[in-house]
Protein backbone atom coordinates (compact mmCIF):
# COMPACT_ATOMS: atom_id res chain seq x y z
CA UNK A 1 0.00 0.00 0.00
CA UNK A 2 1.30 3.45 -0.92
CA UNK A 3 1.88 5.83 1.94
CA UNK A 4 0.11 9.19 1.80
CA UNK A 5 1.18 12.52 3.29
CA UNK A 6 -0.59 13.09 6.61
CA UNK A 7 1.27 16.18 7.84
CA UNK A 8 3.50 18.86 6.32
CA UNK A 9 6.07 21.11 7.99
CA UNK A 10 7.51 23.94 5.92
CA UNK A 11 10.99 25.03 6.94
CA UNK A 12 11.50 28.53 8.35
CA UNK A 13 14.64 30.67 8.38
CA UNK A 14 16.52 30.58 11.69
CA UNK A 15 19.96 31.22 13.21
CA UNK A 16 21.90 28.81 15.42
CA UNK A 17 25.42 28.13 16.61
CA UNK A 18 27.70 31.16 16.24
CA UNK A 19 25.33 32.78 13.75
CA UNK A 20 24.81 30.04 11.16
CA UNK A 21 21.88 30.79 8.85
CA UNK A 22 19.72 27.70 8.38
CA UNK A 23 16.21 26.44 7.75
CA UNK A 24 14.57 24.88 10.82
CA UNK A 25 12.08 22.35 9.53
CA UNK A 26 10.70 20.86 12.72
CA UNK A 27 11.53 20.80 16.43
CA UNK A 28 10.11 20.55 19.93
CA UNK A 29 6.51 21.22 18.92
CA UNK A 30 6.30 18.20 16.62
CA UNK A 31 7.92 15.45 18.69
CA UNK A 32 4.82 13.23 18.76
CA UNK A 33 4.06 13.66 15.05
CA UNK A 34 7.57 12.77 13.88
CA UNK A 35 8.58 10.41 16.75
CA UNK A 36 11.41 9.28 17.03
CA UNK A 37 12.73 12.23 14.99
CA UNK A 38 13.22 15.32 17.13
CA UNK A 39 14.63 18.09 14.97
CA UNK A 40 15.53 18.66 11.35
CA UNK A 41 17.64 21.59 10.16
CA UNK A 42 18.60 22.26 6.54
CA UNK A 43 21.57 24.23 5.22
CA UNK A 44 21.66 25.89 1.80
CA UNK A 45 23.95 28.83 1.10
CA UNK A 46 26.77 29.94 -1.18
CA UNK A 47 27.61 32.90 1.09
CA UNK A 48 30.35 31.85 3.53
CA UNK A 49 29.22 34.56 5.93
CA UNK A 50 26.09 32.46 6.50
CA UNK A 51 27.97 29.45 7.84
CA UNK A 52 31.72 30.01 8.38
CA UNK A 53 31.34 30.75 12.14
CA UNK A 54 29.94 27.24 12.58
CA UNK A 55 28.80 25.55 15.75
CA UNK A 56 31.47 25.94 18.48
CA UNK A 57 31.89 23.34 21.23
CA UNK A 58 28.56 22.51 22.86
CA UNK A 59 27.02 19.61 24.84
CA UNK A 60 24.42 16.97 23.97
CA UNK A 61 22.79 14.16 25.92
CA UNK A 62 20.09 11.63 25.15
CA UNK A 63 20.18 11.83 21.33
CA UNK A 64 22.06 10.92 18.17
CA UNK A 65 22.74 13.50 15.46
CA UNK A 66 22.92 12.55 11.78
CA UNK A 67 24.41 15.26 9.57
CA UNK A 68 24.36 14.88 5.78
CA UNK A 69 26.05 17.05 3.15
CA UNK A 70 25.07 17.10 -0.50
CA UNK A 71 27.61 19.89 -1.03
CA UNK A 72 30.32 21.36 1.16
CA UNK A 73 32.41 20.08 4.02
CA UNK A 74 31.98 19.75 7.78
CA UNK A 75 34.72 19.23 10.36
CA UNK A 76 33.74 17.50 13.59
CA UNK A 77 35.78 17.72 16.81
CA UNK A 78 34.74 16.28 20.17
CA UNK A 79 35.75 15.72 23.78
CA UNK A 80 36.93 12.21 22.89
CA UNK A 81 39.75 13.72 20.86
CA UNK A 82 38.18 12.77 17.51
CA UNK A 83 38.57 15.10 14.53
CA UNK A 84 37.07 14.18 11.17
CA UNK A 85 35.87 16.00 8.05
CA UNK A 86 33.12 14.92 5.69
CA UNK A 87 32.69 16.14 2.10
CA UNK A 88 30.13 16.12 -0.76
CA UNK A 89 27.68 13.23 -0.39
CA UNK A 90 28.91 12.07 3.03
CA UNK A 91 27.42 12.02 6.52
CA UNK A 92 28.48 12.00 10.16
CA UNK A 93 26.79 10.20 13.04
CA UNK A 94 27.27 11.32 16.64
CA UNK A 95 25.94 9.25 19.51
CA UNK A 96 25.73 11.73 22.38
CA UNK A 97 24.37 9.11 24.78
CA UNK A 98 25.29 9.88 28.40
CA UNK A 99 27.01 13.09 27.36
CA UNK A 100 29.16 14.50 24.57
CA UNK A 101 30.72 17.81 23.72
CA UNK A 102 31.49 18.57 20.09
CA UNK A 103 31.84 21.29 17.51
CA UNK A 104 30.89 21.35 13.83
CA UNK A 105 32.61 23.75 11.47
CA UNK A 106 31.18 24.02 7.92
CA UNK A 107 33.24 24.98 4.89
CA UNK A 108 33.42 24.87 1.13
CA UNK A 109 32.04 27.12 -1.62
CA UNK A 110 28.49 25.99 -0.88
CA UNK A 111 26.89 24.30 2.11
CA UNK A 112 23.86 22.16 1.25
CA UNK A 113 22.56 19.45 3.53
CA UNK A 114 20.55 18.58 6.61
CA UNK A 115 21.02 17.57 10.23
CA UNK A 116 18.60 15.23 11.97
CA UNK A 117 18.26 14.64 15.71
CA UNK A 118 17.29 11.03 16.38
CA UNK A 119 15.94 10.25 19.84
CA UNK A 120 17.53 7.53 21.97
CA UNK A 121 15.33 5.02 23.82
CA UNK A 122 15.02 5.79 27.54
CA UNK A 123 16.99 2.68 28.45
CA UNK A 124 19.99 3.88 26.41
CA UNK A 125 20.10 7.59 27.18
CA UNK A 126 22.52 7.28 30.10
CA UNK A 127 24.07 3.90 29.30
CA UNK A 128 25.12 4.58 25.68
CA UNK A 129 28.73 5.83 25.60
CA UNK A 130 29.45 8.80 23.32
CA UNK A 131 30.75 7.77 19.90
CA UNK A 132 31.34 9.20 16.42
CA UNK A 133 31.39 7.72 12.91
CA UNK A 134 32.01 9.32 9.50
CA UNK A 135 29.85 7.71 6.81
CA UNK A 136 32.09 8.19 3.79
CA UNK A 137 31.30 7.76 0.11
CA UNK A 138 33.17 4.44 0.16
CA UNK A 139 30.54 3.06 2.56
CA UNK A 140 27.50 4.44 0.73
CA UNK A 141 25.90 2.08 -1.79
CA UNK A 142 24.26 3.60 -4.86
CA UNK A 143 21.32 2.18 -6.82
CA UNK A 144 20.08 3.16 -10.26
CA UNK A 145 16.44 4.16 -10.50
CA UNK A 146 14.38 4.81 -13.61
CA UNK A 147 15.00 8.53 -13.91
CA UNK A 148 17.41 8.88 -11.04
CA UNK A 149 19.42 7.19 -8.30
CA UNK A 150 19.19 6.24 -4.64
CA UNK A 151 22.10 6.45 -2.21
CA UNK A 152 21.83 4.32 0.93
CA UNK A 153 23.28 6.51 3.70
CA UNK A 154 22.28 4.25 6.60
CA UNK A 155 20.14 1.18 7.20
CA UNK A 156 18.64 -1.12 4.60
CA UNK A 157 17.28 -0.77 1.06
CA UNK A 158 15.55 -3.88 -0.29
CA UNK A 159 18.10 -6.65 0.45
CA UNK A 160 21.12 -4.36 0.69
CA UNK A 161 22.49 -3.05 3.97
CA UNK A 162 24.53 0.03 4.77
CA UNK A 163 26.13 1.38 7.92
CA UNK A 164 23.82 1.35 10.94
CA UNK A 165 23.81 2.80 14.45
CA UNK A 166 23.62 0.60 17.54
CA UNK A 167 20.49 1.82 19.31
CA UNK A 168 17.58 2.86 17.11
CA UNK A 169 17.58 1.61 13.49
CA UNK A 170 17.44 4.25 10.77
CA UNK A 171 16.83 3.81 7.05
CA UNK A 172 18.10 6.99 5.41
CA UNK A 173 17.96 7.41 1.61
CA UNK A 174 19.36 10.26 -0.49
CA UNK A 175 17.33 10.21 -3.72
CA UNK A 176 18.13 12.18 -6.88
CA UNK A 177 15.38 12.37 -9.50
CA UNK A 178 15.47 13.80 -12.99
CA UNK A 179 12.58 15.79 -14.47
CA UNK A 180 9.39 13.83 -15.22
CA UNK A 181 10.46 10.85 -13.11
CA UNK A 182 8.08 8.49 -11.33
CA UNK A 183 9.34 5.90 -8.86
CA UNK A 184 8.08 3.81 -5.92
CA UNK A 185 10.44 3.52 -2.96
CA UNK A 186 9.93 0.73 -0.39
CA UNK A 187 9.54 1.89 3.22
CA UNK A 188 9.38 -0.64 6.04
CA UNK A 189 5.79 -1.22 7.12
CA UNK A 190 5.00 -0.03 10.63
CA UNK A 191 7.94 2.38 10.79
CA UNK A 192 7.62 6.13 11.30
CA UNK A 193 8.73 7.83 8.08
CA UNK A 194 8.96 11.23 6.45
CA UNK A 195 10.20 12.76 3.20
CA UNK A 196 12.23 15.98 3.06
CA UNK A 197 12.58 17.97 -0.15
CA UNK A 198 16.16 19.22 0.01
CA UNK A 199 16.11 20.62 -3.53
CA UNK A 200 13.14 21.15 -5.81
CA UNK A 201 9.54 20.11 -5.41
CA UNK A 202 8.13 16.60 -5.67
CA UNK A 203 4.73 14.93 -5.64
CA UNK A 204 4.60 12.50 -2.70
CA UNK A 205 1.76 10.00 -2.75
CA UNK A 206 -0.16 12.30 -5.07
CA UNK A 207 0.44 15.49 -3.05
CA UNK A 208 2.78 18.25 -4.27
CA UNK A 209 5.42 19.09 -1.64
CA UNK A 210 7.44 22.28 -2.06
CA UNK A 211 11.18 22.64 -1.47
CA UNK A 212 12.54 22.58 2.13
CA UNK A 213 9.41 20.85 3.45
CA UNK A 214 9.03 17.72 5.57
CA UNK A 215 6.10 15.45 4.70
CA UNK A 216 5.13 12.90 7.37
CA UNK A 217 3.91 9.68 5.79
CA UNK A 218 0.95 7.54 6.84
CA UNK A 219 0.82 3.75 6.91
CA UNK A 220 2.01 1.56 4.05
CA UNK A 221 5.03 -0.24 2.66
CA UNK A 222 6.11 2.14 -0.12
CA UNK A 223 5.96 5.76 -1.23
CA UNK A 224 5.36 7.10 -4.75
CA UNK A 225 7.58 10.02 -5.81
CA UNK A 226 7.02 12.06 -8.97
CA UNK A 227 8.75 15.09 -10.45
CA UNK A 228 7.49 17.45 -13.14
CA UNK A 229 9.47 19.93 -15.25
CA UNK A 230 12.57 19.89 -13.05
CA UNK A 231 14.54 17.39 -11.02
CA UNK A 232 14.73 17.15 -7.25
CA UNK A 233 16.80 15.77 -4.36
CA UNK A 234 14.71 14.06 -1.70
CA UNK A 235 15.73 12.61 1.65
CA UNK A 236 13.68 9.78 3.18
CA UNK A 237 14.09 8.89 6.85
CA UNK A 238 12.33 6.00 8.60
CA UNK A 239 12.69 4.38 12.01
CA UNK A 240 10.70 2.85 14.86
CA UNK A 241 8.45 5.04 17.00
CA UNK A 242 9.41 5.15 20.67
CA UNK A 243 6.15 6.42 22.18
CA UNK A 244 8.07 7.63 25.23
CA UNK A 245 7.77 10.98 27.05
CA UNK A 246 10.07 13.72 25.79
CA UNK A 247 11.65 16.35 28.04
CA UNK A 248 13.74 18.74 25.95
CA UNK A 249 15.71 21.83 26.78
CA UNK A 250 18.35 23.22 24.43
CA UNK A 251 20.82 20.48 23.43
CA UNK A 252 19.57 17.96 26.03
CA UNK A 253 16.68 15.54 25.37
CA UNK A 254 15.61 13.22 28.18
CA UNK A 255 12.34 11.70 29.43
CA UNK A 256 11.63 13.78 32.56
CA UNK A 257 12.14 17.36 33.69
CA UNK A 258 14.14 16.02 36.65
CA UNK A 259 16.61 14.44 34.21
CA UNK A 260 16.92 17.77 32.40
CA UNK A 261 17.58 19.58 35.69
CA UNK A 262 20.22 17.01 36.62
CA UNK A 263 21.96 17.41 33.24
CA UNK A 264 22.32 21.17 33.68
CA UNK A 265 23.45 20.81 37.28
CA UNK A 266 26.18 18.47 36.02
CA UNK A 267 27.15 20.93 33.30
CA UNK A 268 27.55 23.65 35.92
CA UNK A 269 29.49 21.32 38.22
CA UNK A 270 31.80 20.01 35.49
CA UNK A 271 30.55 16.42 35.89
CA UNK A 272 28.47 16.19 32.71
CA UNK A 273 30.94 14.10 30.68
CA UNK A 274 31.01 10.48 31.83
CA UNK A 275 33.56 9.21 29.29
CA UNK A 276 36.60 11.30 28.41
CA UNK A 277 39.43 10.89 25.95
CA UNK A 278 42.29 8.61 26.95
CA UNK A 279 45.64 10.15 25.96
CA UNK A 280 47.74 7.66 27.95
CA UNK A 281 49.04 5.83 24.84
Amino acid sequence: MNREVIYETKGMRATDGAGVQLVRVFGNRTTDIYDPFLMLDAFDSKDKRDYSAGFPMHPHRGIETVSFLCKGEMTHRDHLGIEATIYDGEAQWLTAGSGAEHEEMPGGERILGAQLWLNLPAKDKMSAPPAYHSITNKEIKEFKLEGGKLRLITGKYKNEEGWQGKYLPLDFYDIHLEANAKIEIPVREGWSAFVFTLLGEVTVGGKLISEKTAAKLGDGDRVLLETKESGAEILIYSSKRLDEPVAWYGPIVMNTHEEIRQAFEELNAGTFIKERADYSN
